[in-house]
């Protein structure tokens, strides 16, 4: 993990260097002196044990003499050594700045105390410096490790490298196999320990060399336990580059079935040091319980576990299906509730109008959505796709430009765009034929399994009721189209979305309002559609039944259809879009305007200040910030010919000069982590999906899902190794052999009444 160092005034960190970070010590007196030179107030409250888990001080802030290298890989610090190098005075250059290290005040008398210090600490530093000269001592103080230790550290690395390589290549560790294959799962570790012994591990080899051969080298239990620390090793590198950018958004992903219980992937978007948007993928939270019970265990998640704070939360984004929408939607808002600046947003990962449509809590839609979902992975598997593309030039051969048009459109992710419900209305007749072809099979070249696909998803489409639902969605998503594919364009695109709301609104409220005469169009589709595919025209047969048994008179289709599909649909819609862009996210997407190209296309009349409310709080200076956005203007608005207006909120935070406006930094890396942006790269949820659609859900595995989607994250073996041995001491030999010998004195002491017994006999 990184090592952040705790000193004032600096921020290096063990990932930006090659530097090393110390522990501050246990001894309490050491550390009260550690503690006072480093002038933090905050420290004073915390005990050693504290001080020593959780804060580091890096070298640069020791005198050479004190700091020693006794490898390539380990450097350590002699134990009288105290930190003296300090910079308590850069930050009086900026008062207005916001430190978390609040540097300590001193009185007369602290100074007086710290002087006297500080000339011992000289004098023994002194003498340290001239024994190293002299030669007479070079022997460095650092805890000294036995052979059987050291031995054991080794045999330790060699087992996390093997499980690190394990998460990288997808490759089961433990499962819930059953017992045949739970066996031959277990073996792909042990192969691999082979493997290397063989390869010459003298660690693994020593550790192993008497154990029989069909023994298995580690039990289920160990190897569980190198998994979670490895999976927390890896979890803690993202989290401190998270809690050193501060603010975040929270994005959660379908839910996923694992080891018989559901989960909800949690992913983190922040901006990092380099000025980066980043979005990684986190753990799995147990999804159980109410909507408060999940709220709960989300915040002790973020909070409590991780160290993070819920008010540094700027957005929240839902990725759900089915019935799971309403119960994240309640989640979002219990949230909002709490903290009101984590906006609620739709994803970038995913198209607006199949989230809107997600949304709808109608039975009729939800089947539409989970027939498309099933649609896109049935024409992955093999020779469907080719089946489909044949069926589509058989039914266009009059019309070859439609023909070849829906035939790219099928070789692309369809299902998952913005036009999926055009696209599938266009495809619907040949798609019926040729899941009849595929389901009579006649050549045999389909699966049982692909057969039965194709069965069940035609008879689901061939449901006039189906037929119905897509046709009104098609057409009242019409009026998202373009705002959903602009808000989830550039940086240019995203700002004239958020100022096209109100003609979007105005458009679907047009339609409501002459919902009459819109669906009477949109049925006459429907029931042309059904006569082209020979679907029988009638209302559900479950509402049949419904009526006959209220002994209620037949409603005809057409009034059926308007009151139960068409008006419910277009209500849903409006209240979804109101909903997800309320006024407070408006104004958040319209700070856009601060990027160079966006205030260009403006003609330079923005006006961020009317907007700046909502993050007034984030802003290092926020006082001066309508001077600073004057001055921004007017640095774009005359610059040189030759230089080309920043597109992006990235390619803005990368210029060298925009650190001379705080304000607008700060600005653009809170609007930056907002959900509802591209993300370029760094796709933590593609990742995730290739992991669950490579690897059979039998033998999903948190901990190496984790590593698998982690793997371009640094990781050390050596901390690895050291949590290892924290964690787990009872492995460790040094432990071990303590409790031979304190067993053994044990047995040679006897008690005052087994000395009693001897005598008398």
């Amino acid at each position: 993990m990184p090592n952040f160092c705790a000193a004032p005034n600096c921020t290096r960190k063990s990932t930006q260097s090659d530097l090393a970070f110390f522990r501050f010590p246990r001894d309490p007196e050491r550390c009260r002196i550690w503690v006072e030179n480093c002038r933090r107030a905050d420290l004073e409250a915390k005990t050693s044990d504290q001080l020593n888990k959780h804060y580091r001080l890096c070298a640069k802030h020791f005198d050479p003499a004190m700091v020693c290298k006794t490898s390539p890989y380990r450097t350590v610090l002699k134990d009288t050594a105290i930190p003296t190098i300090f910079d308590l005075t850069s930050h009086l250059k900026n008062p207005r700045t916001r430190h978390r290290k609040m540097i300590k005040e001193l009185t007369e008398e602290d100074i007086r105390k710290i002087k006297e210090r500080r000339l011992a600490v000289s004098l023994v530093q002194l003498a340290s410096k001239k024994d190293t000269e002299d030669g007479t001592s070079a022997i460095v103080d650092e805890p000294q490790l036995s052979t059987e230790e050291k031995e054991y550290r080794e045999y330790l690395r060699s087992l996390f490298e093997v499980v690190v390589m394990l998460g990288k290549q997808s490759i089961p560790l433990v499962s819930g196999l059953d017992a045949s294959e739970a066996q031959h799962i277990s073996n792909n570790f042990q192969a691999l320990l082979d493997y290397r012994m063989n390869a010459g591990d003298e660690a693994l080899k020593r550790r192993f060399e008497a154990t029989a051969v069909n023994t298995d080298y580690l039990s289920a239990v160990q190897q569980s336990q190198l998994l979670d620390v490895c999976e927390n090793t890896v979890r803690e590198e993202m989290l401190m580059e998270v809690r050193e950018s501060r603010f975040f958004s929270l994005v959660t992903g379908d839910l996923v079935e694992v080891a018989s219980e559901t989960h909800l992937p949690l992913f983190l978007r922040f901006v990092n040091q380099q000025n980066v948007l980043r979005e990684e993928f986190l753990d799995f939270l147990l999804f159980e319980g109410d909507e408060s019970a999940l709220v709960e265990r989300l915040e002790a998640q973020l909070t409590e576990r991780w160290g993070l704070s819920m008010e540094d939360c700027r957005g929240q984004a839902h990725k759900a299906t089915g019935t799971v929408t309403t119960k994240m939607k309640a989640v979002a808002v219990l949230l909002l509730e709490k903290y009101p600046l984590a906006l609620h947003m739709p994803c970038s990962h995913l198209a607006l109008n199949i989230h809107l449509a997600n949304t709808l809590p109608f039975p009729n839609v939800q089947i539409v959505m989970e027939t498309v979902r099933r649609i896109g992975a049935f024409f992955r598997t093999p020779f469907t796709q080719d089946e489909l593309e044949k069926a589509i030039s058989t039914h266009y051969q009059k019309n070859e430009e439609k023909s070849t048009t829906l035939r790219q459109a099928c070789r692309s992710e369809w299902t998952l765009q913005h036009s999926a419900f055009d696209v599938l209305l266009d495809m619907l007749p040949p798609m019926l034929l040729c899941l009849d072809n595929i389901r009579d099979n006649d050549d045999g070249k389909f699966a049982c399994a692909a057969t039965a696909d194709a069965y069940s998803i035609a008879e689901t489409l061939a449901e006039f009721e189906i037929i119905v639902t897509i046709v009104i969605l098609k057409n009242v998503l019409t009026f998202t189209r373009a705002f959903g594919r602009n808000l989830q364009g550039e940086t240019l695109d995203v700002f004239f979305a958020a100022n096209s709301l109100t003609a979007v609104l105005h458009s679907l409220n047009e339609v409501n309002d002459n919902i009459d005469v819109y669906h009477e169009f949109w049925y006459e589709e429907a029931v042309s559609l059904a006569n082209v595919m020979e679907i029988h025209v009638q209302v559900p047969r479950l509402f049949l039944r419904k009526q006959r048994a209220a002994e209620v008179g037949e409603i005809q289709a057409e009034v059926y259809f308007k009151e139960y599909v068409t008006v419910p649909v277009i209500h849903g819609i409006m209240q979804e879009v109101e909903d997800m862009f309320s006024d407070t996210n408006i104004k958040a997407l319209k700070c856009l305007s601060l990027v160079p190209a966006v205030m260009g296309q403006m003609k330079f009349n923005t006006t961020e200040e009317n907007y700046a409310d909502v993050y007034r709080n984030d802003l290092p200076n926020p006082d001066t910030l309508p001077a600073e956005l004057h001055c921004w203007r007017i640095k774009w608005k005359h610059r040189g010919k030759e230089v080309r207006l920043p597109t992006t909120i990235h390619e803005t935070l990368q210029l060298p000069d925009v650190k001379f406006f705080p304000n607008v930094d700060s600005f653009l890396k809170v609007l930056s982590s907002l959900p509802v942006l591209k993300l370029e790269d760094n796709k933590a949820s593609e990742r995730l999906q290739a992991y669950l659609n490579n690897m059979p859900a039998k033998q999903w595995n948190k901990s190496l899902a984790i590593l698998n989607v982690n793997t371009h994250v640094k990781h050390d073996l050596d901390v690895m190794v050291d949590k290892y041995c924290r964690l787990y001491p009872e492995d460790d030999p040094e432990t071990e052999a303590d409790a031979e010998v304190e067993e053994a004195a044990e047995e040679n002491v006897k008690t005052p009444s087994d000395k009693d017994t001897d005598k008398t006999e």
